[in-house]
């Protein structure tokens, strides 16, 4: 799952007029790396909660700023698989 998330997190960034050349794990999503601004941030957000059925509070996008690549993409299939969870847990 993460493998995907990843794929569609820089697929997402390319989308969206980034360079994606050199983006590693440990690249950080804002300032000295791939340098996401806030709107940029908030779309990058938008597009992985519809994709992926997960989501972001408003509190959370200096928290994004700060992450990398790869944190990014773990914070993300750990809330797919928690509401994967809840939901099996739910039936």
């Amino acid at each position: 799952m993460r493998v995907e998330i990843r794929e569609f997190v820089i697929a997402s960034l390319r989308d969206m007029n980034y360079d994606v050349e050199g983006i590693e794990d440990d690249t950080t999503l804002g300032p000295s790396g791939v340098d996401l601004e806030s709107l940029a941030l908030a779309d990058l957000a938008v597009r992985v909660e519809d994709e992926f059925g997960v989501k972001f509070g408003d509190e959370e996008s200096e928290q994004l700023a700060l992450m990398t690549v790869g944190e990014f993409t773990a914070t993300v299939a750990d809330r797919v698989a928690q509401r994967s969870a809840a939901g099996q847990a739910s039936q």
